[in-house]
């Protein structure tokens, strides 16, 4: 089967009333594709959280099409995004901002593929600490990761809420989630910003709970996807059909690990590492899709420009960094 043209592509997509990134997911996943001819390595830049256990299966799933994945493990998805920025990885999960972050900076050289998942993202409060409503976080003190994908979802809430963001007491958190957990134990945190599984393990060790009525996932401005899959161009251009087994290898462990609670669980704790009782938790919250949100997107960039942490509004560019064709192609196992 030959490759659609773009142009042809975006056409009919408009005429089914959808974007190039939903056409492009929209159809079921195609045959496997046949093994390359010769073996072909990728970098891949990973992080241990949970939404992206299917990562734990996909080396294996990889091999059987001749290509080899080499994996460099990050804590933050800004470190993530530093690597594939500079060719260090061909392709990374990073957040869902990290794209338009890139473009803010002038760097053209990486487009956005697949996305990762969503969840509500409720207030982890420290238990003695009561938060009911947005307004009782004036004057506590929250623990951020300045600039993580969290922090961009909590800060846009708080704008739509109309709590201002200088009323909090902001406490900075370098480095994993056990440092939240250090903070939020010792007092000097009353809220964390925080992402799983180091959440749901806070709430089971009982030194944290839910502020079930405190979602800040629906914002807007910036929504509950937890990340997204992208690639360094050189890759795509210099290893083009490694990267479209990638992508087809990628959905495909996606949708085996969704495939029930049960396999998810098994899957977050195979690739963080943490008990199968935190994992079930943490299954039961996060789901795992592979879609992108081209508008939400847009209102991300958009949001992020107006808050002052991008200097420039690139909404209007994200069309040009998402090779719907390619993607589609790849899906199709062609």
């Amino acid at each position: 089967m030959s490759t659609i043209s773009r142009r042809t592509f975006i056409a009919a997509s408009a005429m089914l009333g959808l974007s190039p990134w939903e056409a492009a997911l929209s159809a079921e996943l195609g045959p496997k594709p046949l093994p390359l001819a010769q073996p072909v390595k990728l970098t891949l830049g990973i992080l241990k959280v949970a939404h992206l256990a299917p990562l734990a299966y996909l080396p294996a799933e990889l091999k059987t099409m001749n290509v080899e994945v080499e994996t460099a493990e990050f804590v933050r998805y800004a470190d993530a995004r530093t690597a594939l920025a500079s060719g260090s990885v061909d392709l990374a999960a990073v957040g869902p901002p990290d794209l338009s972050i890139l473009l803010s900076q002038g760097v053209t050289s990486t487009v956005v593929l697949l996305g990762v998942g969503t969840q509500p993202k409720h207030l982890l409060v420290r238990s003695g600490v009561k938060i009911d409503k947005w307004s009782d976080l004036s004057g506590k003190k929250v623990a951020i990761a300045p600039g993580s994908t969290v922090w961009f979802q909590f800060a846009a809430m708080l704008e739509e809420v109309g709590v201002p963001y200088s009323s909090l007491n902001p406490v900075n958190i370098q480095g994993g989630g056990n440092n939240f957990h250090l903070a939020l134990k010792s007092g000097d945190a009353d809220v964390a910003i925080l992402w799983e599984p180091f959440e749901s393990q806070a709430v089971m060790e009982g030194f944290a709970y839910f502020a079930k009525q405190l979602d800040y996932s629906k914002s807007k401005a910036v929504g509950g996807d937890l990340g997204v899959l992208m690639a360094n161009t050189a890759a795509i251009n210099n290893k083009r059909e490694a990267v479209k087994r990638l992508i087809w290898a990628y959905v495909k462990t996606q949708q085996d690990v969704a495939s029930s609670k049960g396999r998810f669980a098994q899957a977050i704790a195979q690739y963080t590492g943490i008990s199968a009782e935190l994992s079930q938790r943490v299954a039961d919250i996060i789901k795992l899709k592979p879609d992108l949100e081209l508008d939400q997107m847009k209102r991300q960039a958009a949001a992020f420009h107006k808050f002052g942490v991008i200097k420039k509004d690139v909404s209007g560019e994200l069309d040009k960094y998402y090779p719907a064709d390619f993607v589609a192609t790849s899906l199709r196992g062609v």
